[in-house]
Parts: C-alpha cells; sequence; structure tokens
C-alpha cells in the first residue's frame, strides 16, 4: 500500500524537470494525478505516465490565467471526486544584471513564479475546505531566501515572495486541516538550469554544471526523483504535524561557512 494511495494530487509544471519528479514519485506512491503546464509536452509526459499504468489527466494552462485554472481544478474535483494534493512546482528564471533588468522580464518572472502560484492556492483550497483535507506543497528556492547569485535579482524576488505566501497560508488554515510547506532547492539537474548554464556559458555550459556540483558538499546535483520523494512526504500523513516549514533541499550547499577554506576530513 502506498502512502498516497486514494488521493488526488494536481502538480504545476508537471511536464518536466521536478514537476515530472513529482508525478513520477506521487504517482509510484499511489496518488491519481492532474498535470498542469503551458507546454505541449504536458500531454506527452502524461500519456507516458498512463502507459506505466498510473491515473492520469493533463491541462495545458498558463498558471497566470486564474480563470482557466478554476475551471481545470474544478474538471479535476469533477473527475476525481476531490482535490487532496496541490504542488505547487511550476516556475521560470532569467538572469541579467539588475539595472538592465527588462521590465517585461521582470514581470513574467514575478507573474509566473508568484502570482501562478496563489492562482493555483486559491483554486484548490475551496475543495479541500470541502473535503476538511489539504496538503499544498510549494516551490521556492534557496535563491532570494538564504544564498544569492548576481543576476537572479528577479528570481530571488519571486521565491521570496512564495515563501511569505506559505507561511501565511500556513496560519491561515491550520485549523481547518489544510497543511502549507516550502521545499528550497538548491541545486537541482532540470532543464531550466541546463538553460540558465546555456546562457552563461554557450560554449561550454557543462562546465557550469560541473562547477556548481563542485560547490555543492554532496559534490552532485540533486535529481528530480529526490524532489519528488520530499514533495510526496510532504503531501502524505506522514508530514501531519509539519506546517509553514521549509525543507531544505540543496546536498548541503547552505552549509559551508567557507566555501573556499580548503579544509579536508582526515580519512
Amino acid at each position: 500500500m502506498g502512502k498516497l494511495d486514494g488521493k488526488v494530487a494536481i502538480i504545476t509544471g508537471g511536464a518536466m524537470g521536478m514537476g515530472y519528479g513529482c508525478a513520477k514519485v506521487m504517482a509510484k506512491h499511489g496518488a491519481k494525478l492532474a498535470l498542469v503546464d503551458y507546454s505541449d509536452k504536458v500531454f506527452e509526459t502524461a500519456e507516458g505516465l498512463i502507459k506505466e499504468g498510473y491515473q492520469v489527466i493533463a491541462f495545458k494552462i498558463d498558471i497566470r490565467e486564474a480563470a482557466a485554472l478554476k475551471e481545470a481544478y474544478k474538471k479535476v474535483a469533477d473527475t476525481y471526486g476531490k482535490i487532496d494534493i496541490l504542488a505547487n512546482v511550476a516556475g521560470v528564471a532569467d538572469c541579467s544584471s539588475f539595472t538592465e533588468f527588462d521590465d517585461e522580464i521582470r514581470d513574467r518572472i514575478m507573474d509566473i513564479n508568484f502570482k501562478g502560484c496563489w492562482n493555483s492556492c486559491q483554486s484548490a483550497i475551496p475543495y479541500m475546505l470541502k473535503n476538511k483535507y489539504g496538503k499544498i506543497i510549494i516551490f521556492s528556492s534557496v535563491t532570494g531566501n538564504i544564498v544569492c547569485d548576481p543576476g537572479m535579482t528577479a528570481y530571488g524576488s519571486s521565491k521570496g515572495a512564495v515563501l511569505g505566501l506559505t507561511k501565511t497560508l500556513a496560519s491561515e488554515y491550520a485549523s481547518r486541516n489544510i497543511t502549507v510547506n516550502a521545499i528550497l532547492p538548491g541545486g537541482v539537474d532540470t532543464p531550466m538550469i541546463r538553460k540558465l548554464c546555456d546562457e552563461m556559458c554557450p560554449e561550454d555550459p557543462q562546465c557550469v554544471i560541473d562547477a556548481i556540483a563542485s560547490n555543492v558538499p554532496m559534490k552532485r546535483l540533486g535529481t528530480i526523483e529526490e524532489a519528488g520523494e520530499v514533495a510526496s512526504f510532504l503531501a502524505s500523513d506522514e508530514s501531519s504535524y509539519i506546517t509553514g516549514t521549509t525543507i531544505l533541499f540543496d546536498g548541503g550547499s547552505c552549509l559551508p561557512e567557507s566555501p573556499c577554506s580548503g579544509w579536508e576530513p582526515v580519512e
């Protein structure tokens, strides 16, 4: 028996990356899935999971469109009878100097990362209230909350905003049997991080990946499946007394006080 047997989970950004990792792992643990993504690839992803024997429906939606999300979430509830779990994974990033950051790109990042998460929660919570049960997982980031790099102002700001949303929603709905928690990923091998590395060093993006991994105490990037396992824990009743908190998912990358000290433990 899986720890998510009988549960219905909506996953935004479910077509690829950590959203796909959540979909794979939550399905493995017994959840029925609804995948939401702006890309046509969401249908391919859903079909692949269906072929593996899982129950999945898919929606191509821009999460900035609140009305479209509300309509889709109603279809999920009509199809499966309820909504138990919401994993807000969808997000975008762009890197640029603050003084040169394009307003349109800034607004796109804020609208997708923060407003999209807001819209998703607002569309799902009424069904959770009706069912007197809900698990909301919001993917924030170490960026903007614990660490930061030059050029990531818009992304870091948006991820700080969703962390604030996590805590305020957790407070508002704690007495209604709805928990809201955040995952703060560090370096995870996703299409987004690959795209950023391509932009940073088009001639050799792998060198950027290797550099990121070398600064992680575990000396590697995280996997999307590992992200899915953390989300599945927060989506399960194993986390029944946890709300309004954050889980670092970074391989220890936020641990070093002096990353360049060069000290190594003696074998």
